[in-house]
């Protein structure tokens, strides 16, 4: 089984299981990199004309004659990219929760207003795909050989033969890198990046990383576990390769790392424990994972887990481990996890 392979599995698996993700590549460095359409400016998608370019994170440049107007993509890439006023034609990927309704990762985006070409692990309808005439596919990459994330391995091929794809790498690096490059996307497609609601949200989370360095630089002996629930199983995540994780680390942020022996069966993801383990690690607060594929805190029934400090004191928050990557829907991340800090007492 070749490295990618295994670590395609071992994502699936997490999924799946609703395991705790953690999010290398350097990013991809000269001409084109930053994906600007070469008759430049801004404006509306509509308005952008003339060839378009954009060099993804796998280093490899998609040349069009024109910018995109038939967008699909991953159902959080669609989402990030409708906060900059960009929409998408077709979603694949957690766009509606069994009761119908939208799923977390796709953030404001109006479901009834795209084309789902599958929404779980494995799904994606080539038929439909063929349908929208797609002139690009646009996903994120979790490993290191640009895997194209939610693509299903078993019709990669037939995909592909029906428009290019561009990858933008969540793997092994910090959330500002991947922010900034959905940023550099998103003005390419035609995005107005000097609109007051997309400079807003730029400086609100500029001002959220502050609070947050500020909110761990006075509580450094806080400690911070990232979770996420099963039936079976809770997930400990390290910081490692985590896009999130690894950002509020470099902010300050103290949390529990399971060691690298422990979770080698995630991948290097993150450590399994059976709910009769649960207590292995000391932590005063609990991030959980909040999307739909993973066991919400308040339908969590086991003794074990009610049992821990920092759930009997309350100090359980949300997590996202698949960011939508957008600076609008990254504020309330930081600004969770400041707010707990500053609450929080220690409890372990």
């Amino acid at each position: 089984m070749s490295h990618a392979r295994a670590i395609h599995l071992s994502r699936r698996g997490l999924l799946a299981a609703g395991g705790a993700v953690g999010l290398g590549v350097a990013l991809a460095a000269c001409g084109d990199d930053k994906g600007e359409a070469k008759d430049g400016g801004s404006g509306s998608a509509a308005a952008k004309s003339g060839p378009w370019t954009f060099k993804d994170d796998r280093g490899k440049t998609v040349k069009l004659d024109k910018v995109p107007a038939n967008i699909v993509a991953f159902t959080g890439v669609g989402a990030a990219l409708y906060d900059y006023g960009v929409q998408v034609k077709g979603v694949f990927g957690p766009t509606t929760t069994t009761g119908g309704k939208p799923d977390v990762q796709a953030g404001d985006m109006d479901v009834s207003k795209v084309t789902v070409l599958g929404n779980a692990w494995g799904q994606f309808n080539v038929e439909k795909y063929a349908a929208l005439a797609p002139d690009v596919l646009i996903t994120t990459m979790f490993d290191d050989a640009g895997t194209l994330w939610y693509v299903p391995e078993q019709s990669t091929k037939q995909i592909a033969e029906l428009a290019p794809s561009v990858g933008i790498s969540v793997y092994d690096r910090q959330i500002t890198q991947p922010l900034q490059r959905m940023w550099d996307l998103a003005e390419s497609l035609g995005a107005d990046m000097k609109a007051a609601k997309v400079t807003d949200a730029k400086k609100r989370f500029e001002a959220a990383a502050a609070r947050l360095r500020a909110a761990a630089k006075a509580k450094p002996h806080l400690k911070v576990m990232a979770g996420s629930a099963s039936d079976q199983l809770f997930y400990v995540s390290g910081t490692r390769l985590s896009i999130d994780l690894e950002y509020f680390k470099a902010l300050g942020v103290n949390f529990v790392e399971p060691p690298e022996s422990a979770k080698k069966q995630g991948g290097g993801w993150y450590e399994s424990l059976s709910w009769e383990n649960v207590d292995k690690y000391q932590a005063d607060i609990i991030m959980m994972d909040d999307r739909s594929s993973a066991i919400q805190p308040a339908d969590i029934t086991k003794p074990t887990w009610k049992k821990l400090p920092a759930v009997k004191a309350g100090q359980v928050i949300a997590r996202s481990p698949e960011p939508i990557l957008s600076y609008d829907k990254c504020v309330p991340l930081l600004t969770s996890l400041a707010e707990a800090l500053e609450k929080a007492k220690k409890v372990s």
